[in-house]
């Protein structure tokens, strides 16, 4: 039995067939004792380590009267921001979301306990004596 669809024409066809037109990521990550929730077109992993690169950030149309002062103040922030590095540790979730909602800043109402630093490399393995 003989087939005439090559392995990379049956990948081509499944992508295709399943790959959503374009991508949204709702990005919320924590800076200076707030909570910012952004939409991006790009998110990865970047080239610097222990970062996160998002890129193409997305806000509101202005085509209505009515403005979003919270949304307002977050895109004036990011205002001729091509690509920004967000520290890993500071992510605090990466959704990809059908459609964009808005983007906002809010302040962080925790407790006053917080996650001791963890060290990016692990300690090596053994009693770390040299010999």
């Amino acid at each position: 039995m003989s087939s005439n669809l090559t392995l990379s024409a049956i990948f081509t066809i499944s992508d295709t067939d399943t790959m959503p037109a374009s991508h949204i990521y709702k990005v919320m990550f924590f800076y200076q004792s707030k909570i910012y929730e952004v939409y991006a077109r790009k998110v990865n992993h970047g080239s610097l380590f222990g970062f996160i690169e998002i890129e193409e950030l997305v806000f509101g149309e202005r085509s209505t009267v009515v403005l979003d002062p919270a949304e307002e103040r977050i895109k004036s922030e990011f205002e001729g921001v091509k690509r920004s590095y967000l520290p890993l540790h500071a992510v605090l979730r990466i959704d990809e979301v059908k459609k964009q909602g808005v983007s906002k800043i809010s302040t962080y109402e925790g407790s006053n306990v917080a996650q001791f630093p963890m060290p990016v490399f692990p300690p090596p393995a053994g009693d770390g004596s040299k010999k």
